[in-house]
């Protein structure tokens, strides 16, 4: 019963985090199955794929109702990200893993100060929103080698790192696209989706051997989590969700930071 409740509320977590800030799933998903629910590493990255690609999925369907996903752009963003990703990853393999989780915190940090900065400068004004918008990206078009460059950038960190993408993907949207907070988070998903089921689809051989007793309940409430996570995204302004993020970002850097020192 206790594995069931502490489930059910990381679930919870990992899904607020995937619908409300767009990313940080996996950081916080493989952490919650490994210290509270007793999974091995490789099975906890396995259940994690399964998790987070089935709560990004829920929410980007959440933010695509509210019109706040720039498919055209998001969808080079994602792929260009795939093959960077892969080959990210297997260069990882050769590099020590201190090297990795120092160059991890401080991209971490990093990100957090950029988007502090963006949170700080004078807002602009922005028009008036009746209902949905449609076709976010037709209203302001980005050209093709940009979003590509960005996203195969993010992915080759990604895959380096070993992390979703999701943390990085949100400040790379803000700060290199010119995306809005909330189309950002929304976009970010996209890319999460890809990413979480392009990494899962080698493991499936592997993930007959993971408890799904205990993984059913935790993406069943990550996905309502998800919802209800989109729902704060629609009553908190663009600044404060930046520094939501930020801020969880920062933890990120020191918590990696303190578990390097302690090793």
């Amino acid at each position: 019963m206790t594995t069931l409740v502490l489930a059910l509320v990381a679930g919870a977590v990992v899904g607020l985090a995937l619908g409300g800030l767009g990313g940080g799933g996996s950081m916080l998903a493989v952490p919650a199955l490994i210290y509270l629910l007793g999974f091995t590493p490789a099975h906890a990255t396995t259940a994690s794929l399964v998790i987070v690609a089935v709560t990004s999925l829920t929410g980007l369907l959440a933010h695509a109702r509210a019109g706040r996903v720039r498919w055209r752009t998001g969808a080079l963003f994602a792929a260009a990200g795939l093959p960077a990703a892969a080959a990210g990853g297997a260069l990882s393999a050769n590099l020590p893993a201190a090297l990795l989780t120092a160059a991890f915190a401080a991209l971490a940090a990093l990100a957090a100060w950029r988007m502090l900065a963006d949170a700080r400068k004078p807002a602009e004004p922005e028009p008036a929103a009746a209902g949905p918008t449609p076709t976010v990206g037709a209203a302001r078009p980005t050209g093709a080698v940009r979003p590509a460059a960005t996203g195969a950038g993010l992915g080759a960190v990604t895959g380096l790192l070993g992390v979703g993408g999701g943390f990085l993907a949100v400040p790379a949207l803000v700060s290199a696209l010119a995306f809005t907070m909330a189309e950002a988070i929304g976009t970010s998903l996209l890319a999460i989706s890809a990413n979480a089921t392009a990494a899962l689809l080698p493991r499936l051989g592997s993930a007959g051997s993971v408890d799904w007793a205990v993984i059913g309940p935790f993406t069943a409430t990550a996905v309502l989590g998800a919802w209800d996570g989109k729902r704060l995204a629609d009553r908190l302004s663009g600044r404060t969700l930046q520094k939501a993020f930020a801020v969880a970002l920062l933890a990120v850097a020191a918590l990696m930071v303190a578990d390097a020192l302690w090793r």
